[in-house]
């Protein structure tokens, strides 16, 4: 069998490694860093952790399909996980607070009948449904196939959006987030809702196709879970998992760039100028314009890195170590909404500081994360501009953010600044540099509508032999989505280019 080069050892790339081990391949993982797991880190202070990157598993059948095919232990066996519940608490600007439970459709209509009323779970179910249409339409060609070379039927958005009709004028259809929430959610909570869940994936509602309504329907659909030890311990399993099965990793291996021979990669060069042959590379990594000396990786018709985002956005993290129990009945995940989510969306896709962000608080019930039962961690997360767009290494500025999730955060947690350890602050500048993503920007998963603005490149490259897994490629970023694209890069090299995908 082949030898095969992975660049990178993020979660889709370890994906793509273990799945063509098994194969029968010889594959070596070289990473920049020290470490694998790409963005899925974790950052210990004085008996208290916190994860750096992804908080929550969705789609968990991705890696149990991983384990499954990969070993004799499941997935289950390698982490313990349970489901969150409720999967989520939100707390409107007028001081509305609704929890909804995990994987329940009942529960969480009720919920909202009961929180907001006037028929506001009706009208949420309802939007669901339309969520389920969507993504009985799109699932397979834009999650379990590799990206077809006619992706211009997934310009069309799969959302059937309410015809609406309207005196004196032509109807009109939702074809953004914003405009489902606005003509067809009714309650503006219910619209701060849906902008929630656009906004945590780094998606700009005003543009975002309404097809994004798929988010909130796997969530509410598969659940939410949480892995003991944080997301750091599936990335050691799955990183376990490749040992397992031979796959060799080289940390602090830099790739440099592509060997190219006869027209086809042929294996890697790194900044030491080691060269190492290979059959195939797996591009794990945002690919930069150097990795292939004059070959466009993708170009002349093929889809861009998500050319009608704009800005794409990272995250803003406060690791908050605390004194004082958890309380029995706090809730893992709190979204603390913004009066103002239009000032919001412009600061963030504007390349400015919001003053009020969509703040995420979570509170795991989890021993591994707290010295002692009289401690908590706690992490407050906003999405934010990338580094670049506004200097995240200024100190005032790091501040001021700082204290404004902080303050947000009180309305989940009423005296937290009294309860105050210690702060640790991460930034898009951070996320750049521990990981090599431009700006510190977080790729959101893939979208269909909007003329394929929201895809990612294929699987497939220009290059014959080079691949392309992790969430800058298709289909997109997150955790679930980023082991979906390992294993369309194994089925691509080991079952040819006539692969089409699970069945």
């Amino acid at each position: 069998m082949a030898r095969i080069a992975v660049i990178g050892a993020g979660m889709g790339a370890m994906a793509a490694a273990a799945r063509l081990a098994v194969a029968g391949h010889r594959v070596t993982v070289y990473e920049r860093s020290e470490t694998f797991g790409g963005s899925v880190g974790r950052y210990a202070h004085e008996g208290f952790a916190f994860d750096t990157g992804p908080t929550l598993l969705h789609l968990p059948a991705v890696y149990r399909d991983l384990f499954v095919k990969t070993g004799k232990e499941p997935l289950e066996r390698c982490v313990t996980m349970t489901q969150v519940d409720p999967a989520s608490r939100h707390i409107f600007a007028d001081g509305t607070t609704v929890s909804l439970p995990n994987a329940s459709r009942a529960g969480v209509v009720a919920a909202l009948d009961t929180a907001l009323g006037g028929g506001a779970g009706a009208v949420w179910g309802e939007f669901l449904d339309r969520a389920r249409d969507a993504w009985d339409r799109s699932r397979r060609p834009l999650l379990e196939e590799p990206l077809r070379s006619d992706w211009q039927v997934l310009g069309r958005d799969p959302y059937p959006a309410l015809r609406q009709r309207r005196l004196l004028r032509s109807a009109r259809q939702a074809g953004t987030v914003a405009e489902v929430g606005a003509w067809e959610l009714s309650d503006p909570r219910l619209a701060a809702l849906f902008d929630g869940y656009a906004l945590s994936y780094g998606l700009d509602p005003l543009r975002a196709p309404a097809a994004a309504a798929l988010l909130p329907y796997m969530e509410e659909t598969f659940g939410s879970w949480y892995v003991s030890g944080g997301i750091r311990a599936l990335a050691q399993a799955v990183y376990e998992r490749c040992l397992a099965r031979k796959v060799e990793f080289v940390f602090g291996g830099e790739v440099a760039r592509v060997v190219e021979k006869d027209g086809r990669a042929a294996g890697v060069e790194l900044l030491d100028g080691t060269v190492a042959e290979a059959g195939h590379v797996v591009l794990g990594a945002r690919p930069n314009p150097g990795l292939v000396p004059g070959q466009e990786l993708w170009r002349g018709g093929d889809v861009a890195v998500q050319p009608g985002q704009g800005v794409v956005p990272g995250r803003f993290l406060v690791l908050l170590s605390l004194r004082g129990a958890r309380p029995a009945d706090a809730v893992h995940r709190t979204l603390v909404h913004p009066a103002d989510g239009a000032a919001e969306r412009e600061a963030v896709f504007g390349g400015r500081l919001a003053d009020r962000p969509t703040v995420t608080v979570l509170r795991p019930d989890d021993p591994s994360t707290r010295p002692d039962d009289a401690h908590e961690a706690v992490t407050l997360m906003a999405t934010v501009a990338p580094h670049g767009a506004v200097d995240w290494t200024d100190a005032a500025l790091r501040e001021r953010c700082t204290d404004a999730l902080i303050e947000a955060a009180g309305a989940a947690m009423p005296g937290i600044r009294e309860r105050l350890l210690h702060a640790e602050v991460r930034t898009p500048a951070e996320t750049a540099a521990d990981t090599g993503a431009e700006g510190g920007s977080v790729p959101a998963p893939a979208l269909a509508g909007a003329r394929g603005a929201y895809l990612h490149p294929g699987n497939r490259t220009r290059l014959a032999g080079l691949y392309a897994a992790g969430g800058w490629s298709h289909p997109g970023g997150g955790l679930a989505h980023a082991g979906m694209s390992g294993a369309l890069v194994a089925g691509l090299i080991v079952e040819g280019d006539g692969f089409r995908g699970s069945q």
